[in-house]
């Protein structure tokens, strides 16, 4: 054939939309506080990694290949916005996923309300993102305060204490966690009395402050949601004044290994934590997700890592079953979709736009110069969440 006609066929072949555009891959816009909380976030960057490199190698989503635009919302709500903003008018991602911190989520969950963009909200904690402030276009992923303090209430109320103090951080996801472990643990046990209250500044905590504030109250147990460096300093300020001698300890993430797997032998012992015991799981799903990812990474993987494959897993999964990359069309497949998991099987529930997934509590022990879970259990999300009726009436109308 003459070069001539080759040209016309390329033409032809172009203008019926073959070539490049039909390849064009989906792009999905990403961030997360990768700066900030490293120790959390780059894991979850390499679950996610992991899951899009298998969806693609299988060929990716309706014949195209997932396309990941990752920034860093340096853990503030402005600059979150920013990027939010980026990705969407600049990049042209068809949906937005990530962030870490609480009041992080609830920024970009306003943006994608006020742009009609979808935000799977991967990490944040508040369920004030499910529910009070909750819309049509923001989904969450991982159990939050109530279902976490839920399962914490139900093992602190076996304990004989009755005097008890809290510690969190100062900002939404510690006022939080501690309101719904003092309204749970009290409905169980009316006799219980929260006696003193600190609120360090997120990642400024006076360790030495804070103990001596706590040990003057007196309490028989203590209620600890502090995580990262701020949880480090708590911990070994504690130990070295003697605050946790005698008393029981339940802590919310205490058991993740991200936030205590840095102290090492001087982690806390017989702590009562929500964490994740990925050394002892021995289901064929999570044998499988870890398996590729310390073949993928030389690491074994935390929390963050399994939250996010998952989250990616369930992009994948709802823009297939929706045909489409239209946001509504989205939507609607998410609503409802069912999944598996390497911890288990979960539902995003159509009512407050949550998933189902739930989490593990247990006792902290060291074993080998390492913190470990013991005496663990799983609680399934669906088993402390409050009713899809009662959480659709928390919400706002759509």
């Amino acid at each position: 054939m003459a070069g001539w006609a080759w040209i016309g066929v390329l033409a032809a072949w172009l203008a019926t939309g073959g070539g490049a555009r039909a390849a064009e891959p989906i792009r999905i816009g990403e961030f997360n506080s990768y700066t900030s909380f490293a120790a959390f976030t780059i894991p979850y960057r390499n679950g996610w990694q992991l899951a899009v490199e298998e969806i693609n190698r299988a060929g990716g989503v309706l014949g195209r290949q997932l396309e990941v635009i990752s920034r860093d919302d340096g853990g503030k709500p402005a600059d979150a916005i920013t990027v939010a903003n980026e990705l969407v008018a600049k990049e042209r991602v068809v949906l937005l996923a990530g962030t870490l911190l609480s009041h992080v989520g609830l920024a970009v969950s306003d943006f994608a309300k006020q742009h009609k963009v979808i935000f799977i909200a991967a990490e944040p904690l508040t369920d004030t993102i499910a529910w009070s402030q909750g819309n049509r276009y923001t989904f969450r992923l991982r159990p939050g305060t109530y279902v976490q303090a839920a399962m914490l209430a139900e093992e602190a109320a076996k304990l004989p204490a009755k005097r008890w103090v809290t510690v969190a951080p100062n900002y939404e996801y510690g006022k939080s966690a501690v309101a719904a472990f003092r309204e749970l643990l009290q409905k169980r046990r009316p006799d219980v009395a929260f006696v003193a209250e600190q609120w360090p500044a997120l990642g400024k905590i006076d360790a030495g402050a804070t103990v001596q504030a706590l040990e003057l109250a007196a309490p028989e147990a203590i209620f600890n949601v502090t995580f990262g460096a701020d949880l480090t300093k708590f911990v070994l300020e504690g130990k070295l004044r003697d605050l946790f001698k005698g008393r029981e300890v339940v802590s919310i993430l205490g058991g993740e290994p991200e936030w205590i797997d840095p102290l090492k032998d001087q982690a806390p012992e017989r702590w009562i934590v929500t964490g994740y015991p990925w050394y002892a799981l021995d289901t064929p799903a999570h044998g499988t997700f870890r398996k590729a990812y310390e073949a993928k990474f030389n690491d074994y993987p935390r929390l963050g890592s399994m939250v996010g494959y998952v989250t990616f897993k369930m992009i994948a999964q709802a823009i297939a079953a929706a045909n489409s990359t239209e946001t509504e069309k989205v939507i609607t497949a998410l609503r409802g979709l069912k999944m598996e998991t390497p911890i288990g099987p979960i539902t995003m529930r159509a009512a407050d736009h949550q998933t189902t997934m739930g989490t593990y509590v247990g006792r902290l022990t060291v074993k080998d110069g390492m913190p470990r879970m013991i005496d663990w259990r799983f609680g399934d999300g669906t088993t402390y969440l409050p009713s899809e009726a009662d959480a659709r009436a928390m919400r706002p109308a759509d």
